[in-house]
C-alpha cells in the first residue's frame, strides 16, 4: 500500500468490528494514525491490535457518539493524543428491524440516534478543527436500504438522512477545504448481516448465496470493498468529489 494518509489522523466510529474495523485497518495501512472509536475502548482493542501488529498506529477510544458531551470528549481526547484530526468516518450503526405496526418508539429513536444523530454530532465537532486548518474529509455510511427495505423503516430513514446531511454539509463546508461524501453499501458479509439472516430464519451462508445470485458481479461484498471506497473518498485524489453518495453494491439496482 502507498502512504496516502502519511501524517494524517482519522477517527472511525463503530470501528470495533465489520466494516468499521476494515476501514480503520485500511486507513492505518496507508499511513494514518487511527482513533478506533466504539462504545467502549475495550471493544476497539482487537482492531487496534491488528493495526499495531501490521506496523500501524492506532488507539482505542470509548464513547456513545449519539450523545453530545461524549462526542465533545472523544474529539478532544483524539486531538490531545494525536495533535490534530483530518479525516472523520461516520460508520457507527445499528439495526432494530420490525414492521411498522410492531416498531416501538424506542427502536425508532435508538436507530435514528446511533445512525444519523451521531453523524451530525461528530461532523459538527470535527468541523471546528477542519475549518481552522482549511482541510478535512468526512465520509459517512449510508446504505442501499435508504431507498426502502421492508422491516427497516427506522434504518432506511436514518440512512436516507445521512444522504441529505452529506449533501448539505458539502455545500456548507466546501469553501473551507472540506470534502463530505457518503458510501452506500449493498449486501456486505458481516456479523450484522449474519444476524439479519438468522432473524428471518435463514442460514447466513444461504442468505449470502441468495444475495450473490441477485448481484450482477455474482458475489456478496466484503468489508474491504467498502474500506477501499472510503479510503479513496478520504484521500486527496478525490478532492473534486463532494456531496455524493457512492453506491457500492456490485451493480445491484435493488
Amino acid at each position: 500500500m502507498g502512504h496516502r494518509f502519511e501524517g494524517k489522523v482519522a477517527i472511525v466510529t463503530g470501528a470495533a468490528q465489520g466494516i468499521g474495523a476494515a476501514i480503520a485497518r485500511r486507513l492505518a495501512s496507508e499511513g494514518a494514525a487511527v482513533a478506533v472509536a466504539d462504545l467502549t475502548a475495550e471493544r476497539g482493542a482487537e482492531t487496534v491490535e491488528a493495526i499495531v501488529k501490521d506496523g500501524g498506529r492506532a488507539v482505542a477510544f470509548g464513547a456513545d457518539v449519539s450523545q453530545t458531551p461524549e462526542v465533545q470528549g472523544l474529539v478532544a481526547a483524539v486531538v490531545a493524543e494525536f495533535g490534530r484530526v483530518d479525516v472523520l468516518v461516520n460508520n457507527a450503526g445499528i439495526t432494530k428491524d420490525n414492521l411498522l405496526f410492531k416498531m416501538t418508539d424506542e427502536d425508532w429513536d435508538a436507530v435514528i440516534n446511533v445512525n444519523l444523530r451521531s453523524a451530525f454530532l461528530m461532523s459538527r465537532e470535527c468541523q471546528k478543527h477542519f475549518v481552522k486548518q482549511k482541510y478535512g474529509k468526512i465520509v459517512s455510511l449510508s446504505s442501499r436500504s435508504a431507498l426502502g427495505n421492508r422491516g427497516q423503516a427506522n434504518y432506511a430513514a436514518s440512512k436516507a438522512g445521512v444522504m441529505g446531511l452529506t449533501a448539505t454539509l458539502a455545500i456548507e463546508l466546501g469553501p473551507y477545504g472540506v470534502n463530505v461524501n457518503a458510501v452506500a453499501p449493498g449486501y456486505i458479509a458481516t456479523a450484522m448481516t449474519d444476524a439479519t439472516a438468522r432473524r428471518v430464519g435463514l442460514d447466513p451462508e444461504e442468505l449470502k448465496k441468495l444475495a450473490a445470485d441477485q448481484t450482477p458481479v455474482r458475489r456478496v461484498g466484503e468489508p474491504e470493498d467498502i474500506a477501499a471506497t472510503v479510503a479513496f473518498l478520504a484521500a486527496d485524489e478525490s478532492s473534486f468529489i463532494s456531496g455524493q453518495t457512492i453506491q457500492v453494491n456490485g451493480g445491484a439496482n435493488r
